[in-house]
């Protein structure tokens, strides 16, 4: 059941974020809620999205049971904030991060991690 109004896909079970990774080399998951934190980070996603065609852009909301396996993940044990985005290059978790981030931000990592 979807949780978020966003334009970006919501990803809805841990097989599908799993088979997303899988199949994918670089992707970005954005877990949260709608709020104030959450939303300017989907907001940039959908900017992004358009512009960086080698990553693939997702959400996942908090409070969904199937969450757990970000909620859960050893890169997100001492987060406070939300949202919880999480980086995976080649299957892996390349980089966490919680609370808002801004574009720069964003950007910064997606270059890093994924190549410009």
């Amino acid at each position: 059941m979807k949780q978020l109004q966003t334009a970006i896909h919501e990803i809805e079970s841990a097989s599908e974020l799993e088979k997303i990774i899988s199949e994918n080399e670089n992707v970005m998951v954005c877990c949260g809620r709608m709020g104030p934190m959450c939303i300017p980070v989907y907001d940039i996603m959908e900017e992004l999205e358009e512009e960086r065609t080698n990553v693939k852009f997702y959400s996942m909301g908090f409070d969904s049971p199937e969450a757990a396996i970000i909620r859960n993940a050893p890169e997100c044990s001492g987060f406070m904030g939300l949202p919880f985005t999480m980086y995976y290059k080649n299957g892996k978790v390349a980089k966490a991060t919680s609370s808002i981030q801004n574009n720069q931000q964003i950007t910064a990592i997606l270059d890093e991690e994924f190549g410009a």
